[in-house]
């Protein structure tokens, strides 16, 4: 068996995918491991690039662009290591990053999730997890009140990144879950095609009595946004389908009205305040009219309707790959 096995799926970012492999080769000396690239159909080449420079590679071509948690699920599935490491295609980790957090979980048998301190590429301390979502915490984070009552910050912008510590949920640009933990819990939920799938799969595991760990001893870089920066404001409009998804799947239908409201109520002061600094800031236009066009795009989508097929997990039981 595998130490670990690393599933990274790509969308067109072969530059990214090329610095990840070449990033993760390293970790190789001192760890056995077995790297999935599934791809989501490219075009831009990153296929015949891992098939030349990376050959010990398994790649797995997938016809059409699946999303990301399907076609995680797909790599998990053919995985067979003590570790499932998910990363995203535009991280790059050094050497020591694998093998300290193998060796943590080695110790720490009640963790079934753990995620590494995200730098940026500035070096800078990066986002690396939040906490769940409930009105309250939406609701400071829908008036921007973050600032004031920071116990309540959906983005925890105090968070102490030098220690570590159990967290609510872990962003999904980096996890690694323990093999066993993964059998219990199941893959990801494949009704979110690109985000909100890690709030959902922390809460799961959570649920299942296994920690979810943020771990200080080990970091990567994460440039961010590698296939979303392709299409920003579909993928903006996209996060918000998959925010009131995970809400259909964990809440009851008063919350998920009361969520609604405060969506469209947050949406509405961004394109308001944004449409202000577009008229009293010529030199950045660009930029606010940019998130002005995000906010209105969300608003549109509201104003369209919802899904509301989608059944919480209280109603109905949901099936896993």
């Amino acid at each position: 068996m595998k130490d670990v096995s690393i599933i990274i799926v790509n969308w067109n970012t072969r530059e990214f995918l090329d610095a990840c492999l070449g990033s993760l080769r390293a970790s190789s000396a001192a760890l056995d491991l077995e790297i999935l690239v599934v791809d989501n159909a490219s075009s831009d080449g990153s296929q015949e690039m891992v098939r030349v420079k990376y050959p010990e590679v398994v790649l797995i071509e997938n016809r059409e662009n699946l999303g990301f948690a399907k076609a995680n699920n797909i790599g998990l599935r053919q995985a067979t290591g003590r570790y499932l490491a998910l990363i995203n295609s535009d991280v790059t980790a050094p050497a020591g990053c694998l093998p300290s957090i193998v060796e943590y979980m080695d110790r720490a048998s009640e963790v079934g999730m753990l995620g590494p301190k995200m730098l940026t590429p500035s070096g800078a301390w990066g986002p690396s997890s939040m906490r769940r979502p409930t009105l309250a915490i939406w609701a400071v984070h829908a008036f921007g009140l973050a600032g004031v009552l920071p116990a309540y910050s959906l983005h925890m912008e105090k968070f102490d990144h030098e220690r570590t510590q159990p967290v609510d949920v872990l962003n999904g640009w980096f996890w690694v879950v323990r093999g066993e933990a993964y059998r219990q819990v199941g893959g990801l939920d494949e009704r979110f095609f690109m985000y909100g799938e890690d709030i959902d799969w922390c809460h799961r595991y959570a649920d299942a009595g296994w920690e979810v760990v943020y771990f200080a001893g080990a970091e990567a870089t994460h440039y961010g946004g590698g296939s979303s920066k392709r299409a920003p404001v579909r993928f903006y409009v996209e996060m918000q389908r998959a925010n009131l998804q995970y809400w259909q799947l964990h809440h009851g239908r008063l919350s998920q009205v009361a969520y609604l409201a405060l969506v469209a109520l947050h949406q509405s002061f961004r394109a308001a305040g944004y449409s202000l600094q577009y008229l009293l800031r010529p030199a950045g236009r660009e930029e606010s009219g940019f998130k002005v066009a995000r906010s209105v795009a969300c608003l549109r989508w509201l104003a369209g309707g919802v899904n509301p097929a989608v059944k919480s997990r209280a109603q109905g039981s949901a099936k896993h790959a």
